[in-house]
């Protein structure tokens, strides 16, 4: 027996100078992580700024998020923000020569690739050059690329230029087959985001709406590409169509490129456009790096502050995504700083929980009482996310954001079928008529249909409301082109639903001349988090678990898995667009 304990007592202490050890070691890392992303940057002269595989474009310093393991790339994450002052930076450096586009992949949105190709077009007027090249390349990636006055294409390489699609999945079959109710309430005949519930095929509605939205997409972004590589749009058609992209030599004969050659070959191109001598090296700059090579000083002067809000929109106070109790402090931290002077709420959402996006507009309305309030969209500001945008003194839209989805929904799942399959029944002892209106076993009762119905409707009324307030337009009008449906930017513009196309810099400027200012700074909120913050706000079970499933099936998936088994979400009133848009 004493034996016995010893052994336990020795595994113990082994166990526990292996996690001191561990921490340790992950402390270390930490602190050598944080000193290498403060490191200073120097340009050097005859450099090339590079686009490269490693640049992860984010719109929202939320979005900024380290695995345990891979600190190390924390200092590839840029603000979209950031990239567009860094190419008009570059413009006027001495020290950049021209811009080099080598991302078979481009990590970023829609929106944000064509404020990047807008303003690489910008920094042509200066007379550098622009050269592009690729191996495998994705459709983003050649639809920024094709900006290059050149593009250079391996001799075994690839671009998939295929154009937009969209493919629904639908879940109605499954759950009947495994004894899953699902209750669903929606105003509005458009709000799509609860029909892989409710059928087995695409409704008539839904399809009208997603093919007008991804021909206004195409028709934008591929009228761009075939300027850029001077093809007419028909022949440009037939190309896209053929798949002539997946194959070098019809890509060349096809003008998508100008030349197939070796990546050495191409830096070859770029030392002789550099006029580098032998034995001169070829300087290549980050995006990254070259944002840091920079500053601004931010402690004094007046400023516009971005507030970003991408993400979900949420109750709670979380630091990811777009929690009311955080953002509803943040409004108000920029309310009382007598040193921001005006504010820019930059929009990337999709919506969500109908309470969390009323209580975010509550606040902006106050806000805007007292400085100028101006929305710039990202790639989406839908359902919730148009919501919040109802306190605005204008709204700047991009022409590919995904905008409007004026709806309200409702999602209750229950498991009666399949648990009396297994043998599990349930009684309900109450104290009132409707005590138990909802449970997960036997769904909700017909006078808990009545309510929430009239909860949805009272929702999509109040939504209705503030858009008619924000836009000027009676209820009639709004809800003709309201009920769930998503726009492009460009027909959002043409029906009243924002004032401007522009970017996020165009939405800057206007704050400042409304507010008033010569001279300002820019500041970004929230305020990025520390690695270490990063990693320790996310340790908790439920984040390490959802993580694990989200990797497993997909983003898409997994939000869809979230409205059946989330007792937070499917308890909720939503405001919420079901679209992913990308130009993968």
């Amino acid at each position: 027996m004493k034996s016995f304990f010893k052994n336990v007592l020795a595994n113990i202490v082994a166990i526990v100078i292996l996690c001191a050890v561990f921490f340790i070691f992950f402390i270390m890392l930490l602190v050598f992580s944080s000193m290498g992303n403060d490191k200073s940057v120097s340009v050097k002269k005859n450099s090339v700024l590079t686009i490269n595989l490693n640049t992860n474009i984010i719109d929202s310093p939320t979005e900024e998020e380290n695995e345990l393991f891979n600190i190390g790339n924390q200092n590839k994450n840029v603000l979209v923000y950031d990239v567009l002052e860094a190419i008009n930076k570059a413009k006027t450096d001495d020290n950049i020569k021209g811009i080099s586009i080598e991302a078979d992949n481009i990590n970023a949105g829609l929106t944000q690739i064509d404020d990047i190709r807008s303003a690489i077009e910008d920094f042509k007027k200066s007379g550098k050059f622009v050269y592009a090249y690729g191996n495998g390349v994705s459709q983003g990636s050649y639809y920024l690329g094709t900006v290059a006055e050149k593009y250079f294409l391996h001799p075994a390489g690839m671009i998939d230029l295929k154009g937009l699609a969209t493919e629904v999945t639908f879940f109605k079959d499954f759950a009947e087959k495994y004894g899953i109710g699902i209750q669903v309430i929606r105003h509005g005949k458009f709000k799509s985001a609860v029909e892989p519930f409710l059928r087995n095929d695409i409704s008539p509605e839904n399809k009208e709406q997603l093919s007008t939205l991804l021909n206004d997409i195409w028709k934008n972004t591929s009228s761009k590409m075939a300027m850029s590589r001077k093809i007419d749009t028909a022949q440009f058609r037939v190309v896209v169509d053929s798949l002539y992209g997946m194959i070098p030599d019809q890509s060349l004969k096809y003008k998508l490129v100008d030349k197939l050659a070796q990546k050495s070959e191409y830096d070859e191109l770029l030392r002789t456009k550099l006029a580098l001598k032998e034995k001169d090296k070829l300087n290549k700059i980050s995006l990254s790096n070259y944002i840091k090579s920079f500053s601004s000083d931010e402690k004094s002067g007046d400023k516009v502050a971005i507030l970003y809000a991408s993400g979900s929109i949420n109750n709670g106070d979380k630091y990811n995504d777009i929690f009311s109790e955080k953002y509803v402090k943040y409004i108000k931290d920029l309310q009382d700083n007598d040193k921001v002077k005006a504010v820019v709420l930059r929009i990337n959402s999709p919506g969500g929980s109908a309470n969390a996006s009323d209580e975010i507009l509550f606040e902006l309305q106050k806000l805007k009482k007292k400085k100028p309030l101006v929305i710039s969209f990202g790639d989406y500001a839908a359902s919730g996310g148009y919501y919040i945008a109802m306190a605005a003194d204008k709204i700047y839209s991009e022409p590919n954001t995904l905008t409007g989805s004026i709806g309200v929904f409702g999602v209750m799942p229950y498991f009666k079928d399949i648990a009396n399959k297994n043998g599990v029944r349930s009684d309900i002892v109450a104290t009132n008529a409707n005590s138990a209106y909802y449970s997960s076993l036997n769904g909700i009762t017909p006078y808990g249909v009545t309510q929430i119905t009239r909860s949805v409707e009272g929702t999509y009324k109040r939504f209705v409301h503030f858009v008619t307030q924000n836009r000027k337009k009676t209820f009639e009008q709004i809800d003709e082109v309201g009920g769930g449906r998503v726009w492009s930017g460009v027909r959002a513009k043409q029906i009243g639903l924002v004032d401007e196309l522009g970017t996020l810099n165009d939405a800057v400027k206007y704050a400042a001349e409304k507010a008033g200012l010569k001279s300002y700074k820019v500041s970004s909120y929230p305020k990025r988090m520390s690695a270490f913050e990063q990693i320790f706000s996310n340790l908790d079970e439920d984040n390490i678990s959802a993580r694990i499933i989200k990797n497993k099936i997909g983003k898409a998936n997994y939000e869809i898995l979230q409205q059946i088994t989330n007792e937070k979400l499917k308890s909720e009133v939503k405001m919420e667009m079901p679209y992913q848009i990308k130009i993968d």
